[in-house]
């Protein structure tokens, strides 16, 4: 009987009246969730897996596209260039051994800085792995994977200028040390190309790479570099028929480059004693682009705020961002502890003071040339004369000799309105302004408060207090930069003393080798606002940080202007302004000037700026860039013909866009 009640009770659950009992059971399988379900349902989309996605997404389209590219001909991308827009012209390489030039003369490719890369030979444990592999150009993995300890391995001694203890940092030797400078950015490359279409190879090309890290005398005091330099061009002009070199030297580069011909004909110890014709017997041009002659204004803001234009931008659009200890790493204060390790980026603080660069109401440029001109996407002709730019706007009454400005109002009034107090002598306060929780130790934390103050009272700074500005916000700096490098104009050029190399790479305070045949040309980009001076401001960070910064808030009064973010430009190939590429080939070495005394003819070749006409183009083959302009067909093609035997009056002499001449007959040098 127990057995049928429980059956019945059964049979009545399960009979359609019994809905009651129906809606329990839904109740309790509702209820009911699996511990995984349950673990998937209750997690929300956070922020974090927004970044996944997105980061994943982007790595896949990547990979995707990388796919692509390495698997289609190698032809494509070109059919696509010119089915857009029309036969592409013959790479300079081409054209000119269908014209029938080949090689001749030997040629030397004279990096600049950052460009050539540089690798391990001995490091801490932290670059365990990394013995012989590049820590600067190539990918920069190690920048990612291990950031302070790249950091360490890459910054000199602050002492000696030298390597640190334990850490053995050199440069890449051979035409791959700068031919590019990351996986798709070429340096060199395209022009070593275009050299080999008509017969150059690795015997009559040579890289002459060094660590752009020392000033230009330890180089040979470390690594004997200029030794080697002078050894080679040797060898190659006696495994070349007698053949004299054609030096090509870029950016830094000129510098160095001027600085070896003095030392290779100064006697030895302090030279390498070749003699007073050694440059006569092996060099029969020196060409050089981008060259920074009389410094860069850029190398100034650099120094002071660890700044240019486009880091102030990024700085100011995430304000605290960089400054502060994000990820274990005070960014700012990091680079500059590092580029302040960098002697030989004192070799382009501006030269000649005043007199070059202009004072408090006078400047070479006035105001001639408009930021806000249209670029042409091709250049068909060329100018030789001398081009006034039209529609200065209000650029008119800008003074560039004022290379940094506390305040718009100050970098625009007369300096009779001026109000300004000395800072040389201030003595040095005894309390740190901003020194608490510093990881990385700086000069400016050994500045008081009214050091700081001090600083921004004197208002502006033209080319000849920038010196004191520098050594008084950096002495230790300065000090050892004062050791090899010199910023003046000299009186007396047969003076004993401009026979140290701290000189050498100073145009206005040397003189150029007694090499009458020789030629110098200054090939150099045009048409490209350049940075040319800076409006400051103090800030007033709590913790460790950098008291002076860019005031990009400040910007000109209409369009025309020049004055945008901060930043006063003029005209240049976005690095060097044109006064530092031109002068001295326009005025300063012109004829049988004290500079020049045998009279060796110099050059100018300007190129204007054009844009690449859209993507395809890649960087342009008419881009006058400061890096860009080694991929200008134009420039590469005079390149070629003076390698293969041509002059500069084959070439048709200067060719000029900009007012070079007009500026450079504003600067009243003794010559």
């Amino acid at each position: 009987m127990s057995i049928l009640r429980r059956r019945n009770v059964t049979d009545s659950s399960n009979s359609p009246n019994s809905e009651p009992n129906i809606e329990k059971e839904d109740d309790k399988k509702k209820q009911y969730k699996s511990p995984r379900r349950e673990r998937y349902s209750s997690k929300k989309w956070s922020c974090w897996d927004s970044c996944c996605w997105f980061i994943g997404f982007i790595c896949s389209m990547w990979w995707f596209l990388l796919f692509l590219y390495n698997a289609m001909p190698a032809s494509f991308p070109q059919y696509v260039t010119e089915a857009i827009t029309g036969p592409l012209p013959d790479p300079p390489g081409v054209k000119l051994r269908k014209e029938g030039w080949t090689v001749n003369h030997p040629v030397v490719l004279v990096p600049g800085i950052v460009t050539g890369g540089l690798e391990l030979w001995e490091g801490r444990q932290c670059a365990e792995g990394l013995l012989g592999k590049r820590l600067w150009g190539g990918s920069f993995g190690e920048l990612y994977k291990r950031p302070l300890c790249w950091l360490e391995h890459m910054s000199l001694d602050n002492e000696t200028g030298l390597d640190p203890p334990g850490i053995r940092v050199r440069p890449v030797s051979g035409l791959v040390a700068a031919d590019y400078f990351a996986a798709g950015y070429f340096v060199w490359a395209v022009l070593i190309a275009n050299l080999a279409q008509i017969g150059y190879e690795e015997k009559s090309m040579y890289m002459a790479a060094y660590d752009w890290r020392l000033s230009f005398q330890n180089t040979e005091v470390r690594d004997q570099t200029l030794t080697r330099i002078k050894s080679n061009i040797e060898l190659m002009v006696a495994t070349n028929g007698g053949k004299k070199v054609v030096v090509v030297p870029h950016s830094m580069g000129v510098l160095y480059f001027l600085h070896f011909m003095k030392w290779v004909e100064a006697p030895a110890p302090m030279g390498g004693g070749g003699g007073s014709d050694w440059c006569a017997k092996h060099i029969k041009a020196v060409m050089n682009i981008g060259a920074p002659f009389l410094g860069v204004p850029k190398s100034v803001s650099l120094h002071f705020s660890i700044e240019v234009r486009d880091i102030a931008m990024a700085r100011a659009f995430a304000p605290g961002f960089l400054d502060k200890d994000v990820l274990g790493l005070q960014t700012f204060q990091h680079l500059m502890r590092m580029f302040r390790t960098w002697d030989a980026t004192l070799s382009m603080i501006p030269k000649g003071g005043d007199t070059i660069w202009g004072g408090l109401d006078w400047s070479p440029e006035g105001g001639s040339f408009n930021c806000s001109a249209k670029k042409l996407k091709n250049n068909s002709t060329h100018n030789t004369g001398q081009n006034a730019n039209s529609n200065l706007g209000d650029m008119k009454g800008v003074n560039y000799g004022r290379l940094i400005s506390f305040g718009k109002d100050v970098a625009e009034a007369h300096s009779s309105k001026i109000k300004r107090v000395d800072f040389k002598d201030v003595e040095k306060g005894d309390k740190l302004a901003n020194s608490s929780n510093c990881d990385v130790w700086i000069e400016y934390h050994e500045m008081g408060n009214g050091d700081i103050k001090a600083v921004t009272d004197y208002k502006v700074y033209t080319a000849g207090s920038i010196l004191d500005l520098l050594h008084f916000v950096a002495p230790k700096l300065m000090a050892r930069g004062a050791a090899h490098f010199s910023y003046g104009i000299a009186d007396n050029l047969d003076d004993p003393k401009y026979a140290h190399y701290k000189y050498w790479s100073n145009p206005l305070e040397t003189k150029l080798p007694n090499a009458p045949d020789m030629e110098i040309y200054s090939m150099y980009g045009v048409g490209i606002p350049t940075e040319r001076a800076y409006v400051y401001k103090l800030t007033t960070a709590p913790d460790c940080y950098i008291p002076f910064q860019i005031d990009t808030s400040v910007m000109g009064d209409s369009e025309e202007s020049c004055l945008k973010d901060g930043v006063f430009s003029v005209d240049g190939d976005e690095t060097i302004p044109t006064l530092s590429a031109g002068f001295m080939c326009a005025k300063g070495w012109r004829g049988k000037t004290r500079f020049n005394p045998s009279g060796i003819r110099t050059y100018i070749r300007e190129y204007n700026h054009a844009p690449p006409a859209n993507l395809l183009e890649g960087r342009g083959t008419q881009s006058g860039g400061h890096v860009d302009i080694l991929g200008n067909f134009a420039l590469i093609e005079d390149i070629i013909r003076v390698a293969a035997g041509a002059t500069g009056e084959d070439l048709g002499g200067d060719r000029v866009y900009s007012d070079i001449f007009k500026w450079s007959e504003r600067i009243n040098l003794q010559l």
